[in-house]
């Protein structure tokens, strides 16, 4: 059987060379052309080797020859961290230094960060905690442990880095959110925690004279103002 190239040029050959009559002539070009390029295709497609399918790699926790310790998944460079995952700040990145719990949101009070801290305490933290932080959520009351009001004295005299610890790294029957929050909403939820203990516990004396008017008539409901004389 003669070599594929010399086979297909003969093919194309003989067609040309023997176009018989005008009516016959068109349709032998048509059929070389067609034929030369159907052989073009299956010289291309069996000259595909199976190299590529074979070639040198290694498969997860295969061993290799060249390296000393003979494994071919290599280690990370000592030192190296991933790109993003730079955790310099300590304090902002785990709401503690050496000298203990940060005692300052690292962070502007605004009402963005409040809003913010809102939603992500009623999504991830309502749930055990009330809406009121005093430990009476839905699934408090469906059996779940009950977790501490955060109006208690000892919460109340907590750091906020303490906080962000806790969502950080978990407590008690608390388990962690490090994965499911990021940081700068942890900060958000720990400064929301605040204002939630702040309104719960505000002094009188950081109230105006219209303020604690109004206070007064709340704790005082059946009090009514005088009514005016007229003559």
């Amino acid at each position: 059987m003669p070599p594929r190239a010399t086979f297909a040029s003969q093919v194309a050959r003989g067609f040309w060379a023997n176009p018989g009559p005008a009516s016959v002539r068109g349709f032998g070009s048509s059929v070389a052309r067609r034929t030369s390029a159907l052989l073009l295709v299956a010289l291309t497609v069996a000259s595909c080797r199976q190299d590529m399918h074979d070639q040198p790699k290694y498969k997860p926790l295969r061993g290799s020859e060249i390296f000393g310790d003979k494994r071919s998944a290599r280690p990370l460079v000592e030192g190296t961290v991933a790109r993003g995952t730079l955790r310099e700040d300590a304090g902002y990145f785990a709401g503690k230094t050496k000298d203990g719990f940060v005692t300052e949101l690292p962070m502007a009070v605004t009402a963005q960060l409040l809003e913010r801290g809102q939603t992500q305490f009623q999504v991830f933290c309502s749930p055990c905690h009330g809406r009121t932080g005093r430990g009476d959520g839905m699934i408090v009351r469906r059996g779940f442990k009950q977790p501490s009001s955060y109006h208690v004295d000892r919460l109340r005299q907590m750091p906020i880095g303490y906080f962000y610890d806790v969502i950080t790294i978990g407590f008690g029957a608390m388990p962690d959110y490090a994965a499911q929050i990021a940081p700068a909403d942890r900060w958000a939820i720990a400064a929301y925690v605040r204002t939630l203990q702040f309104s719960q516990h505000a002094p009188a004396s950081a109230l105006s004279a219209e303020e604690r008017a109004q206070l007064d008539r709340s704790l005082d409901p059946g009090a009514a103002a005088a009514p005016e004389h007229h003559p």
